[in-house]
């Protein structure tokens, strides 16, 4: 692999390190040390405004910052850790980790089975070795991928990440980078990749000083959160750099296996060579030397399926995407809820083009927008499709947070669960879902500055003024906003809530051993839906293996007719089975079909049913 990053501190040996830090708009930059020993260490200037020095006498753990023009201390833009938070001085690390992932290869995507986790309320102790210490409990869910919301350095203790401000160092609070590497090297022992969620389309705004190093920001464009990345105007190729820099120093330093791309759609880029199109061309051309699978899964509120249609039929080529419209329509028709961005949802159709298309808006009108809305991703394969039923965004910006099952009865979680799992795309937990966690997901922040607390609060009543809910939402600067939203560990082994974990557990194995539905494919799949008796079909094979699943949202018992192939078909799961606490399947274990079956579906229940193949 021919990258190297030569930013930031980089320890070479017996005390020496190299410095490298982008001041375009400065002639003079220095090195403040300041621990163990103080002085300043002048820098040289070279071509594209950078700056460089190496440095005698400087050992793993050293504190630095840069001074610019004489004037105040900076940490270091690409601080690999900030052990005294975003204000404080930057730390010289040691690259060097005992790895013991050397025979690990990656996963293929289609194999990914992810579980979305926030560090800091996973578990009691919120740090990346406490999620080390509960990879078990994942593995023997069928867990094959983990994707950990930002970790790159954020002002305070809590947050959600997505105000992060040092792209390559990780957060102090859950542990630093060495954690991680123990988390990242844990996971692949045991069969599991990581993805790591990475925020390109904006900076926090505590602690953020890279405007005074060089032209990181352009006001021509603006973002929810503040100033847009200069990624097409003056000095941009230094910015792009950056941030192509942070997603190779994870992804090799790191030995990540995916990055999730924040928000897209806040990326703004007019020029020929997008960004986004480039970070997958420089990504995908470095990998190519790593002997194992890494892939870029991008969000965007935009359906828009250039980023993930090849570059060759003129897309950006990432290799995912994560489907909102799917979560939507899948919300709206078990909840209801017409409010905001579900009032374009709530019809079955919805759902069934979710399953045979990806975007459900690709192109049409849609209300909550006042706009045509998206692009068609019919051609776009189901495998680049990530799909969920939760998420941190769907569960945290609703006002009081609130889970599904805290919306939902035990019997519609259930058929959640099944719509996602055994759907043809990649399926993706939030933290707790698989056992109906109750724990409210809220918006919190840990920020210094009041003005900004103060800002904060107000944007999040706007935020919600789309929506319908009453009351006043929680206070995110309060300490227990945060602490309400730590995961109950406990509740995984106590009625129901074991009931629904097994359950989960048995549709990811059936989604694994089933041919028909490890089979990922939009093609191999037909679907049907009765809007009044509010079922829908799913059938979907590969080769001469078939399932069927039956969802039935309604509330009355209902008699359905099914066109099934002649021979021999065994019922694999019926959400209404005395195991998983229903009133007991109406459907017998194993029938020989003549073309039809009827079957009587009592209310909000799924059935999965496969073809057996002859002995």
């Amino acid at each position: 692999m021919s990258w190297e990053l030569r930013l930031g501190a980089t320890y070479l040996e017996h005390g020496v390190c190299r410095f490298d830090v982008w001041a375009p708009l400065a002639e003079k930059v220095e090195i403040h040390l300041v621990e163990p020993v103080e002085r300043l260490v002048p820098m040289e200037r070279v071509e594209r405004g950078y700056h460089t020095a190496v440095a005698h006498q400087v050992e793993v753990g050293s504190l630095y910052y840069f001074r610019i023009q004489g004037g105040s201390d900076r940490p270091d833009p690409a601080s690999r850790f900030q052990p005294r938070g975003v204000h404080g001085p930057s730390q010289v690390v040691s690259p060097g980790f005992g790895w013991d992932d050397a025979s690990w290869r990656g996963l293929p995507i289609e194999r990914y089975v992810v579980y979305e986790a926030h560090v800091g309320t996973f578990t009691p102790e919120g740090t990346l070795d406490a999620i080390t210490c509960r990879l078990d409990e994942l593995c023997d869910l069928g867990i094959t991928a983990i994707e950990l919301m930002p970790v790159a350095q954020f002002p305070g203790k809590r947050n959600w990440g997505y105000d992060g401000v040092y792209p390559f160092a990780v957060q102090q609070s859950y542990g630093g980078p060495e954690a991680l590497k123990r988390l990242v090297d844990g996971c692949h022992r045991r069969g599991i990749a990581v993805v790591l969620d990475v925020v390109y389309n904006h900076i926090g705004p505590e602690g953020n000083y890279l405007g005074e190093f060089g032209p990181y920001f352009t006001t021509r464009y603006r973002t929810p959160w503040g100033p847009a990345m200069n990624f097409d105007g003056p000095h941009s190729d230094e910015v792009r750099r950056f941030f192509v820099d942070n997603a190779l120093y994870w992804i090799t330093e790191f030995h990540v296996d995916a990055l999730r791309l924040d928000a897209l759609h806040a990326i703004l880029d007019t020029s020929p060579f997008p960004f986004v199109e480039e970070l997958g061309v420089r990504v995908h051309e470095e990998v190519n030397g790593l002997g194992r699978s890494v892939y870029l899964i991008g969000e965007s509120a935009s359906n828009d399926a250039r980023l993930v249609r090849s570059r060759e039929r003129g897309g950006y080529g990432l290799d995912g995407h994560w489907n909102e419209d799917f979560h939507h329509s899948l919300h709206a028709v078990l909840t209801g809820e017409r409010f905001g961005y579900y009032q374009d949802f709530g019809e079955l159709r919805h759902l069934a083009t979710a399953h045979r298309d990806g975007f459900v808006y690709s192109g049409q009108y849609s209300s909550y927008c006042r706009r045509r809305h998206g692009s068609s991703s019919r051609d776009i394969p189901a495998s680049r499709f990530v799909v969920f039923a939760q998420n941190h965004d769907q569960v945290g910006n609703r006002m009081l947070g609130e889970r599904l099952s805290h919306l939902v009865s035990f019997e519609e979680a259930k058929m959640a669960a099944g719509i996602v799992l055994l759907s043809p795309f990649i399926p993706l937990l939030f933290m707790g879902e698989e056992y109906g966690e109750v724990a409210p997901f809220q918006y919190f922040v840990s920020h210094s500055d009041p003005d900004l607390v103060e800002a904060v609060r107000r944007g999040r009543q706007e935020e919600f003024s789309a929506f319908e809910w009453q009351g006043e939402p929680p206070d995110p600067q309060d300490e227990a906003t945060f602490q309400r939203a730590k995961l109950n560990w406990q509740l995984r082994y106590e009625g129901q809530h074991a009931v629904l974990l097994d359950f989960h557990r048995e549709l990811i194995r059936l989604r694994r051993d089933l041919p028909a539905l490890a089979h990922l494919s939009k093609d191999d799949l037909e679907i049907a839906f009765d809007e009044e008796n509010e079922v829908m079909t799913v059938r979907r094979w590969q080769g001469e293996d078939v399932a069927v699943i039956v969802y039935h949202f309604g509330n009355e018992r209902k008699t359905v007719s099914l066109a099934l192939p002649c021979g021999r078909w065994h019922r694999e799961l019926d959400s209404a089975e005395e195991r998983w606490w229903g009133p007991g399947s109406t459907v017998p274990r194993e029938w020989d079909s003549q073309g039809e079956v009827t079957l009587v579906i009592d209310p909000k229940r799924l059935i999965l049913m496969s073809q057996a193949k002859e002995a």
